[in-house]
């Protein structure tokens, strides 16, 4: 639904620059106005421009992330003598740095522009991760996973928040769809990556797991090359883009937001993010998906190596599970944006995947296809709600302040499950075909599908209420200071 709003409001500072000529007075008047050819064209070029590159950044920092996994098949826990509990830290301590550090990367990345801060962190996170192969002990490996969380930080809500300046609420789903996929992509080429590199175990007397770190941070050490003549900031900055470009860019995006367009930063919208239940139920949503979602990618390995396959074996079949969840992943996305919806998309997925868990402990004596056929399924269900998860908040989040903000802390709140994830799946359990585990994160997946329905009820009920409105009762509403997404003409996305 295209919102309306009273003119004069002003244009971002990230949509727009000086050199446009774009009438202010006269942008909110109705997306027909819009050549929908011109409009469809410049999509596909911003496409072209931004998703590809994205993606692949965000397959490196995923790739690097969880690799953790792979190392341990290959014999980090025998090489540096890590005992179980010290493995299991090493996983979560990742998060620990990641959490500290996301809300000011959001907040660097906005004053120096995406692509000199994601260029510095790149940087930083690909020699961190090189120069994990000089680990010797637990404390060194600790330390390195904490300051690999901390510089990996930007990239993820940095990539968010971009799509949200750069597409209209009706393309974001797919985006992040398209973007976050690699994340399932990371897991499969991870997998046949770290087998193919675990075979190099001896090279130069270094070991298998070794070469895992040297040889899949480098690339994203070379990537910066590319991100800093290539990663567009804002279409204001755009040099793929021409004048008259810029100035469709920003007219779309200002019709599609409607009345929340507030741009400067603002200390009201800044504590707005605090009061405003919805970021709540996004942050609990959220923490109970992501703590799944994180566990499974780090421990993914570990539980096809308990399928009684030896270690070159595990490495390779922890592709398809990955491939098929990729597929969904990009079904889910087209669909959510296809029919405007966000709540089913996000809540089906996510129940689906409680479902995996539950097959991966009733199957856990069965055969190892029924085994991988369940993986598969919680794979399926876990990465696929992601997409809806990610627009839903940066969709109905009005104000630049406050979904700058709001964004970071959610996703900021939400990988705590990174570091609860680490712990969930304990080596004790391994024998018991992590039943434990499972079970956690199956109650999570579970409670989540049902909160997503609780708050996309809500927001029905809101946008009804808005419906309903008498024309003294819209102007009160609609005259209150800043008002972003409580603007009585805005319409959440449920």
């Amino acid at each position: 639904m295209t919102n309306t709003a009273a003119p004069g409001s002003k244009i971002p500072a990230e949509y727009a620059s000086e050199k446009l000529d774009v009438d202010s007075e006269n942008l909110y008047t109705g997306s027909s106005e819009l050549d929908p050819v011109a409009v469809g064209k410049l999509r596909r070029k911003i496409d072209w421009h931004l998703i590809p590159l994205i993606a692949v950044l965000y397959l490196c920092s995923f790739l690097d992330r969880v690799n953790i996994g792979n190392a341990k098949v290959a014999g980090i826990s025998d090489d540096i003598h890590l005992t179980p509990s010290e493995y299991n830290w090493s996983l979560s301590i990742f998060f620990i740095g990641y959490v500290i550090f996301e809300i000011p990367s959001n907040i660097l990345l906005k004053k120096m522009g995406p692509r000199k801060w994601i260029c510095i962190i790149m940087v930083l996170w690909g020699g961190i991760m090189m120069a994990m192969a000089a680990v010797k002990t637990a404390a060194g490996l600790l330390a390195a996973r904490f300051f690999l969380g901390l510089t990996e930080s930007g990239l993820f809500p940095g990539s968010v928040y971009l799509i949200s300046l750069w597409y209209t609420r009706g393309e974001q789903a797919l985006r992040n769809g398209l973007f976050f996929s690699t994340a399932t992509m990371a897991g499969a080429f991870g997998g046949v990556l770290a087998y193919g590199i675990a075979q190099m175990d001896g090279v130069a007397g270094l070991h298998g797991w070794q070469w895992i770190f040297i040889l899949e941070g480098l690339p994203t050490v070379l990537l910066t090359i590319v991100v800093f003549f290539f990663l567009p900031d804002f279409p204001s900055t755009a040099p793929f883009l021409n004048a008259e470009e810029k100035d469709l860019a920003v007219r779309r995006l200002l019709i599609d937001a409607g009345p929340a367009t507030e741009t400067a930063f603002s200390w009201r919208q800044f504590r707005a993010v605090f009061v405003d239940w919805k970021v709540y139920m996004h942050m609990i949503t959220y923490i109970l998906n992501a703590t799944p979602l994180y566990s499974l990618s780090l421990f993914l390995p570990s539980i096809v190596q308990g399928f009684k396959f030896n270690a070159l074996t595990t490495q390779a079949m922890t592709a398809p599970a990955y491939v098929i969840a990729c597929l969904f992943t990009i079904i889910f996305a087209f669909s959510s944006d296809r029919f405007r919806e966000r709540g089913i998309h996000y809540a089906f997925p996510t129940f689906v995947g409680g479902i995996g868990y539950i097959l991966l402990i009733v199957t856990k004596d069965s055969s190892t296809v029924a085994r991988y056929v369940s993986l598969t399924i919680t794979a399926s269900g876990v990465f696929s709600s992601v997409p809806a998860m990610l627009s839903w908040f940066t969709t109905n989040i009005g104000g630049h302040t406050k979904r700058g903000v709001a964004t970071a802390a959610i996703i900021s709140f939400g990988n705590i499950g990174g570091a609860i994830g680490g712990q969930i799946y304990r080596a004790e359990d391994a024998a018991h075909g992590y039943t434990r585990g499972h079970t956690i994160c199956a109650i999570m997946m579970f409670v989540s599908s049902f909160l997503i329905m609780v708050m996309k009820f809500l927001l029905i009920k809101e946008n009804r209420r808005r419906d309903n409105l008498t024309p003294e009762e819209f102007a009160k509403e609609a005259a209150k200071e800043e008002p972003c997404d409580n603007h009585p003409g805005f319409r959440y996305f449920s």
